[in-house]
């Protein structure tokens, strides 16, 4: 590790003030860095938590003070120069500088990029520039949403994913009529396995959600700028009020392509989180980093707040490795979704029984267990990550015997 004295003088300027960005400089500063740090956020808020956005936020049942990761206070206390409503137009690796918006130009000696993801948008052929479309992802987002949710709208909901399926949820409980469309064969398809998809396409249905499988997205129109109805690919119409698209993020790797650092799926990295200039790391939704032989992404708050404080530790010196250990987590009515593990090239499921709504789903491949997706079961979820956390797999026959303790897994 470096001298901490050794480090005065310096400049960190931290670009995109989430998750990533917040752990990053938090940490930082917690082990004695006596530079300057610079946290640059676009949005008009201190750090905040974003899955409640999709929740609870809109619900009602959190204000936007409590998502704050930390007060305003902790940053002029830190020594931590937040900036927010910052817009980061360039950044000139040659120079070592980062231009603003508003043409300041700031030097750095370390810079961390931690601009997130973006939501991926409906073609224009498919909204018209309608208004009444919506995306999830900042709080500006939930606050232009929550006005429709008012008892006996209609609205239309494109993506069977966790985003689709939450906002869904929400706007059900608030008594709006909800149409779900999901182009693929099934909801959550591409995340989870069929299970998991009958679980909650039933949960919704229970809630007078209208699921469409296999059935896309055609048409919007509209009547005086705002969108009234839409045309599915079966060729129904459905008079609507407003629309929710929930159809997956990208990584926001602009700035980072501009400044001729490798991309592919994200600013890639190496097994540090730094990027092809030696000076720039990246963390969070927008890196794309190696694991077990290949390169990916882990949209995840863990994975932003492990990454960005392993950023931390190796621009102290450390030249630690990242190792992911994903998981994952969703609610959805009174259904508390966790995932714990990577769930891809699973070969078979073990369905585990509860009480109530209590379930996990098992994902093996072979004699390996790869991860789980418990339901309202918190025990089957710790008992999981943990194990997958020390690479052991138990037998298949034990996890689907609901007389056995799972505890006793972890002593084999």
């Amino acid at each position: 590790m470096r001298d901490a004295a050794s480090t005065s003088g310096e400049t960190t300027i931290v670009i995109g003030a989430g998750q990533a960005g917040f752990s990053f400089s938090a940490r930082l500063r917690e082990l004695g860095y006596l530079g300057d740090i610079i946290l640059i956020g676009d949005e008009h808020h201190a750090p905040y938590q974003r899955p409640p956005l999709s929740k609870a936020y809109l619900l009602g049942d959190m204000s936007l003070d409590r998502m704050l990761l930390r007060p305003a206070e902790f940053y002029t206390d830190q020594g931590i120069d937040l900036r927010t409503g910052t817009q980061v137009a360039a950044i000139a690796a040659d120079s070592k500088t980062v231009t603003l918006g508003d043409g300041t130009r700031l030097a750095y000696t370390h810079l961390i990029l931690a601009t997130g993801s973006t939501p991926r948008e409906l073609p224009r052929s498919l909204s018209g520039g309608l208004d009444g479309i919506y995306y999830m992802r900042a709080i500006a987002d939930a606050d232009a949403i929550e006005p429709e949710f008012t008892s006996g709208r209609r609205a239309l909901v494109v993506g069977g994913g966790y985003i689709g399926l939450e906002a869904a949820a929400v706007a059900a409980k608030r008594g709006v009529r909800v149409v779900l469309i999901e182009a693929a064969d099934r909801i959550l398809q591409r995340v989870a396995c069929s299970q998991t998809s009958n679980y909650f396409r039933d949960v919704h249905r229970s809630h007078g959600v209208d699921i469409r499988e296999g059935v896309g997205l055609q048409a919007l129109h509209g009547k005086d700028g705002r969108v009234s109805s839409a045309t599915l690919s079966d060729g129904t119409s459905l008079d609507i009020d407003f629309v929710i698209a929930g159809i997956g993020i990208l990584p926001k790797e602009d700035l980072a392509q501009a400044a001729g650092l490798e991309c592919e799926n994200g600013i890639r990295v190496d097994a540090t989180c730094t990027t092809s200039d030696p000076a720039i790391l990246a963390v969070g939704d927008c890196a794309c980093f190696p694991s077990n032989g290949h390169y990916m992404r882990l949209e995840s708050v863990v994975n932003a707040i492990d990454q960005g404080q392993l950023a931390a530790d190796n621009v102290m010196g450390s030249d630690e490795p990242y190792v992911a250990k994903p998981w994952f987590w969703s609610d959805q009515y009174d259904i508390k979704l966790q995932i714990a593990g990577l769930s891809a090239n699973f070969d078979r499921i073990i369905v585990r029984g509860g009480k109530a709504a209590s379930r996990s789903h098992w994902y093996f491949a072979g004699d390996d267990l790869l991860a789980v997706d418990a339901m309202n079961d918190p025990r089957a979820y710790m008992v999981a990550k943990r194990l997958i956390e020390a690479g052991k797999s138990p037998p298949a026959d034990a996890v689907s015997d609901t007389n056995l303790d799972l505890k006793n897994l972890l002593k084999t």
